[in-house]
């Protein structure tokens, strides 16, 4: 029997598959079907209207995770009047749903669940919502909605458990509401709400579990009523402009579980003796005003996975015990004022994912971490690290940044290093390290930001380097800006039951890794956050003490956005494979020795905005100004004295102009002079040069009186030579003729 066939068929469930093409038009048989469930599939094309009016019996329909297109009118399940369950929602942005169409139509359904997330809904909250008193589940996230808080939507419906308004345009306030005992989760977080948190915001929601009030521009303190919450499991008031003290019954809530604070102007210490969160696992308090020092009483919060503490003003040493703290997967605590050394105790954190101590005033020889075998980034940067790099430092398979610049490490890169066969971000700027830059950094084919920048290492450019990645990535290759923690409410609802049942489970939250790496490119030093280093890429080997020629190699680094070679001792010509860096944005070669012609091939490179070859030897006809080089100015070439052309306002040669591909012509043209003589800069040199050396050496004789004494002598000398000469030749001559 065909499917088609089955139209006494009451419960569909295909979810979670891999279907694709358009529903099939018989689905408008199936008068029978009280559950289509298609989530999560690849079905495209439109949700046609006329397929739901044979569907009376529909009681829940669920075609959110597809890839549908085009306009579907909510109004086509107007008359299905035991419909409770609707879910239509995708990834992409070609989906919309209309709720106004017909203006004023009223549903004969009452929903429990309505779920309409990224489906381009505009304006006020759909209207049809006003004549509905049963919800139980509301999610319009991802929408373009406007207006202000919709307090009626809770007053209507007493049972309704989960209301997400996430990422939409709301304004005005949150205006205090009436006391509403069953709402679980509230998540209004990316709007434009405003004002100040009502005092007793935490009585009107008294058995809430999740509250989401984040990326929004709510101001004041944080009511207290708020740590009167009984069961407050999730509390994220992030990127707000809060302000005050944490209310100390807050920081004793029975049942948190995730607090975040971050972003925001909180001030104070908040690990006093009041901190008593047992239940405690995320903790992210960066960029606020806090003080005070990483307290014992951390140690009350044993299922802790996550501490976030960057940007503050906390002070004092980074204690042992945080090695007691096993479950620490994240440990944060950049931009501070934490001093002493980095205890080795931190190596006992085996699930430690993230490790950030950078832009502290810590000190002292690093210590070995090859314990810590899930590594994936290590930022130890601006402190004043000094010693080796421990040979043994690192042996985690996962780590992809390693960031110890602008530290006091000396000696050479380890071995170990190379072993690091997922790393994609080495930055060792600004330390004292030494020796040749090592072959086995080649090891590290994944990497697409390697900074050395500002070492003292020498010994020429390492040719395997062209055989290195440098963001030459696959398309689903993201390693960065990905989710920490996704979690989901502790009560699930039970949205269907009938021979099958469908369970509903709500995400409440999820943060991004958020790591920083600065990184030097386009005349400027700038920091990459997230996902954007998935796409980054360079290579910086300025102010260094580099010699030899520039490999050609380096040419094949098609992929590559940023090369600094800059402040180094290079010489040799500019490698003509360079025009094969489709990608590059930015390429200093200044101050070096290079010499020879710049290649004019490098026109072809039509995403380059900032090009230096200054303070070189370079000579010859600058490439033409077209395409990214019209953009450059004569900066981009200042002293390189046999450089001619338009805009350096030095004439070439007319028998050697040629275009960009055009080659010599014959080998007399070759051999001619590229320059004119200007005749008075001639003169006027060879003057100021005369002069110079004359008064150098007159001064030489006053400071020295030997040598002015023995001057004397040889003038005197000369003088009674060419007396006696004049004198006795013409005496000689005569004398000689007459005999």
């Amino acid at each position: 029997m065909g499917f088609c066939q089955l139209n006494k068929l009451q419960e569909l469930d295909l979810s979670s598959n891999l279907f694709q093409g358009i529903l099939p038009p018989c689905l408008n048989n199936f008068s029978s079907l009280r559950l289509l469930e298609l989530s999560g599939n690849l079905f495209s094309g439109n949700i046609p209207s006329p397929l739901l009016h044979n569907l009376t019996s529909l009681e829940c329909i669920d075609l959110s995770y597809n890839q549908f297109e085009g306009s579907f009118p909510f109004s086509s399940f107007a008359n299905i009047s035991k419909l409770q369950v609707v879910s239509l929602g995708s990834e992409t942005n070609k989906f919309e749903v209309e709720t106004e169409h017909p203006v004023g139509w009223v549903p004969l359904f009452q929903l429990k669940v309505l779920k309409l997330f990224n489906c381009k809904l505009a304006g006020d909250v759909p209207g049809f919502l006003q004549y509905q008193f049963k919800l139980m589940v509301v999610e319009l996230s991802h929408n373009k909605l406007t207006g202000s808080f919709p307090n009626w939507l809770l007053e209507n419906n007493p049972g309704l458990e989960f209301l997400l308004l996430k990422n939409n345009s709301l304004m005005g306030q949150l205006l205090p509401l009436r006391i509403h005992t069953h709402i679980v989760l509230l998540d209004v977080s990316y709007n434009q709400l405003n004002g100040q948190l009502h005092g007793n915001v935490g009585h009107m929601i008294p058995n809430i579990v999740s509250l989401i009030l984040a990326n929004n521009n709510f101001e004041g303190s944080l009511p207290s009523s708020i740590a009167e919450i009984s069961f407050l499991q999730v509390l994220d008031l992030s990127a707000n402009n809060l302000s005050g003290e944490i209310p100390k019954k807050l920081l004793a809530a029975k049942y948190l579980e995730i607090l975040r604070l971050s972003d925001n102007k909180f001030h104070g210490e908040i690990f006093t003796r009041d901190f008593n969160l047992n239940w405690l696992t995320y903790l992210y308090l960066d960029n606020n005003q806090f003080t005070g020092t990483l307290s014992k009483v951390i140690s009350r919060s044993p299922w802790l996975q996550a501490l976030d503490v960057r940007n503050n003003y906390m002070s004092g040493e980074i204690p042992s015990w945080i090695g007691n703290m096993t479950d620490l997967g994240i440990l944060m605590l950049g931009n501070n004022n934490f001093k002493g050394k980095l205890p080795p105790e931190i190596s006992q954190l085996s699930r430690l994912k993230i490790l950030d101590v950078s832009q502290n005033h810590l000190s002292g020889y690093l210590s070995s971490l090859k314990d810590i075998q899930y590594l994936k980034h290590l930022q130890l940067e601006g402190n004043m690290f000094t010693g080796l790099i421990p040979r043994d430092f690192l042996n985690s398979s996962k780590i992809l940044t390693l960031d110890m610049r602008d530290n006091r490490l000396f000696g050479s890169i380890p071995n170990s290093i190379s072993g690091l066969s997922e790393l994609r971000i080495l930055s060792l700027r600004g330390n004292l390290l030494s020796g040749f830059i090592p072959n086995h950094l080649c090891n590290l084919t994944q990497i697409s930001l390697m900074d050395l920048s500002s070492n003292s290492f020498s010994g020429s450019i390492p040719r395997c380097f062209g055989h290195i990645r440098f963001g030459d990535l696959k398309k689903d290759d993201n390693v960065f800006g990905q989710v920490i923690y996704s979690d989901n409410t502790r009560k699930y609802l039970t949205a269907y039951a009938g021979y099958l049942v469908k369970y509903l489970w709500l995400e409440i939250t999820e943060n991004e890794e958020k790591y920083e790496v600065v990184f030097g490119t386009k005349n400027g030093r700038y920091s990459y956050v997230g996902g954007i280093l998935n796409v980054m890429s360079g290579l910086d080997l300025s102010c260094n003490n580099l010699t030899g020629e520039i490999p050609h190699e380096l040419g094949m680094l098609r992929s590559i956005h940023a090369l600094n070679l800059s402040r180094n001792q290079l010489k040799g010509p500019i490698p003509k494979s360079f025009s094969n860096l489709s990608q590059i944005e930015s390429l200093d070669l200044s101050y070096n020795e290079l010499s020879g012609e710049i290649p004019p091939e490098l026109v072809e490179l039509n995403f380059l905005e900032v090009f230096s070859v200054a303070h070189n030897n370079l000579s010859g006809r600058v490439p033409d100004m077209k395409a990214q080089f019209g953009t450059f100015g004569e900066s981009s070439y200042q002293d390189n004295s046999f450089l001619c052309g338009p805009l350096l306002k030095r004439k070439c040669n007319t028998s050697i102009e040629y275009s960009s591909y055009s080659p010599p012509e014959s080998s007399r043209e070759s051999e001619a002079k590229w320059y004119d003589i200007d005749y008075d800069v001639f003169f006027a040199s060879s003057a100021a040069s005369y002069i110079m050396i004359l008064l150098g050496f007159a001064t030489i004789l006053y400071i020295n009186p030997y040598w002015r004494r023995r001057w004397f002598y040889l003038i005197e000398e000369g003088i009674y030579s060419c007396y006696y000469f004049a004198v006795d030749t013409p005496s000689k001559l005569l004398a000689y003729l007459y005999n």
